[in-house]
C-alpha cells in the first residue's frame, strides 16, 4: 500500500478555485495545466494564477476571468468568499451567489448568445479533450455528484439539470484542472478535514437562501461529509468544493503518525478575520499497521434495548470501526442476548471501549488481536447509463470481481424511482 496522503486542511472551507491553487502550489506545473485545459476546447475565459497574502500568509491564487464578467466589470471575491466558483450555482435555475448582492449572468447584453448543457453534453466536453482517463474519470466522477444534489435541490431528474453556459464553463475549468493536478501528483489516497462553512443567508436570482446552500447540503448528506458551523457570516463551501472533496476522499482519518513532505496553500478571494486559505500537505504514513492484523472487541448483552444496540453501532462504525455486528446468544438463566463484536485497528481501542461503555449496559469488553487474510482491494469507477459510479475492485489470485457500492445503488433508486435489484443487477452487467 503507497503510504503517501494528500490531507485537506478545509478551515475556511472549499471551493474550486481555492483547490486547484492549493494543488498547484505542492508542484504542479503550470504548463502541463495549461495545455489541459486548452484542450478542453472552451471559450470565453482566460487563467490567471499569481500570489496572493492572507493574513500575512502567503498563498497560490487561481482565477478564471471569464469574458463576460470584463464585459459587466464584475469583481469576483469582494462581495463572496469564492470567487468565480460560485457559478456553481448557476446550474439548473442559472442561478449565482455572489455575497450580499444578486448576481448572474442571464441579462443584459450576453442573453442572445447563452445556451444551456446538460450533465451529459459536459461528459462530451471532457471525453473529447487531451486530458488522461484518470483526469477524465476524476472529472466526470464530480460533476455527477453536484448533478445528482442540483437534482435534488430542484426537483429535477439528472438529466434535466441544465448548465447555464458561462457558469459550465467555470466550472468544468474548475472541476478537470482539479482532476488534471490529482494526476500530475499521482495522488491516490487522500484525507479531507471537517468542511468549516459559514452560516446565514446568501442571495441568489430566484430570493435569499440559507447557508449551507442546498446542494452544499445534499453533497455532505449523500457522501458522508462532516460539516462544522462557525461564525462566520455566508458561504464558505461551495458546491464545487463540496464535489470535488466527496469524489476524491478515500480515507476518514489521518494517520496516527505521519510526516509532512510537501504544503500548497490556495487563497480565497475574499478576507475573513481568519486566514482564507485552503492549505494541502503531502504527507506519508510512518507508522502504518500490518495489514493483515486486527482487533476484536466483545461483549454480551441482556439487558439493553435494540435503540440502544442500534444508536451504539451507528457510533462505533462513525468512530472509524472496521465493522460491527451483533450475534444472537442465550446467557445465564436462559436469557436471550446479544453478544455485540467489534473489529478495529489498535489505535481505535480506547475510543471504541468509550462507546460501547456510554451507550449500552456493557460492564466488561474482552479484546484479542488476529491474523486475517485480506484480499486485495480498490475503488474503480466505471461509466454505466446512470452515470459515473464507484465499484469495489476484489482480486484473488488471476481473478477479479467488481461490486457496486452501495451509496451510489441508494441514490440511483432515490432519484430514479427504481427497485433496488433492478439497479443493482443492472450494474453487475456493467461492461469495464
Amino acid at each position: 500500500m503507497n503510504n503517501k496522503i494528500l490531507y485537506f486542511e478545509c478551515y475556511s472551507g472549499i471551493s474550486g478555485d481555492m483547490t486547484v491553487a492549493a494543488l498547484l502550489d505542492l508542484g504542479v506545473d503550470e504548463k502541463i495545466l495549461k495545455k489541459s485545459l486548452d484542450s478542453l476546447k472552451l471559450d470565453g475565459y482566460k487563467i490567471k494564477i499569481g500570489r496572493t497574502s492572507k493574513c500575512g500568509i502567503d498563498a497560490c491564487d487561481f482565477d478564471v476571468i471569464l469574458d463576460s464578467d470584463e464585459h459587466h466589470h464584475h469583481s469576483h471575491g469582494q462581495e463572496h468568499g469564492h470567487s468565480h466558483d460560485n457559478h456553481s450555482h448557476e446550474y439548473s435555475h442559472s442561478h449565482h451567489h455572489h455575497g450580499d448582492h444578486e448576481h448572474h449572468h442571464s441579462h443584459g447584453q450576453d442573453e442572445h448568445h447563452h445556451e444551456h448543457r446538460n450533465v451529459n453534453d459536459i461528459y462530451k466536453i471532457i471525453d473529447e479533450s487531451g486530458i488522461s482517463p484518470r483526469a477524465k474519470t476524476i472529472s466526470k466522477k464530480i460533476f455527477n455528484i453536484v448533478a445528482i444534489a442540483e437534482s435534488k435541490a430542484h426537483g429535477l431528474p439528472i438529466e434535466e439539470v441544465h448548465f447555464h453556459e458561462v457558469g459550465a464553463v467555470d466550472s468544468i475549468v474548475d472541476i478537470v484542472a482539479v482532476a488534471v493536478c490529482l494526476d500530475q501528483l499521482g495522488i491516490k489516497e487522500v484525507v479531507v478535514s471537517d468542511l468549516y462553512e459559514g452560516k446565514g443567508h446568501v442571495r441568489c436570482q430566484h430570493g435569499i437562501i440559507p447557508v449551507p446552500v442546498p446542494a452544499v447540503v445534499n453533497i455532505a448528506m449523500d457522501n458522508s461529509l462532516s460539516l462544522k458551523i462557525t461564525d462566520a457570516k455566508g458561504e464558505m463551501v461551495t458546491p464545487t468544493g463540496a464535489a470535488i472533496v466527496a469524489a476524491i476522499k478515500t480515507q476518514d482519518d489521518l494517520p496516527k503518525s505521519y510526516k509532512i513532505n510537501k504544503i500548497g496553500i490556495g487563497a480565497g478571494k475574499k478576507d475573513f478575520e481568519k486566514a482564507n486559505i485552503l492549505r494541502a500537505f503531502i504527507i506519508e504514513d510512518i507508522d502504518q499497521p500490518k495489514g493483515n492484523e486486527i482487533w476484536v472487541l466483545e461483549t454480551n448483552l441482556d439487558d439493553c434495548t435494540g435503540e440502544s444496540l442500534g444508536y451504539a453501532m451507528d457510533k462505533l462504525l462513525k468512530e472509524g470501526a472496521r465493522d460491527v455486528f451483533y450475534t444472537p446468544i442465550f446467557m445465564k438463566k436462559n436469557r436471550p442476548a446479544y453478544k455485540l463484536s467489534v473489529l478495529c485497528t489498535e489505535d481505535k481501542i480506547k475510543s471504541m471501549e468509550g462507546i460501547i461503555f456510554k451507550n449500552t449496559t456493557s460492564i466488561g469488553i474482552r479484546r484479542y488481536k488476529m491474523d486475517r487474510t485480506v484480499l486485495e482491494r480498490k475503488i474503480i469507477n466505471k461509466e454505466t447509463k446512470y452515470g459515473i459510479v464507484e465499484f469495489k475492485a476484489i482480486k484473488y489470485e488471476d481473478q477479479e470481481f467488481h461490486y457496486p457500492e452501495y451509496e451510489y445503488i441508494k441514490n440511483i433508486c432515490e432519484y430514479r424511482n427504481l427497485g433496488f435489484q433492478e439497479v443493482y443487477n443492472e450494474l453487475m452487467n456493467t461492461r469495464d
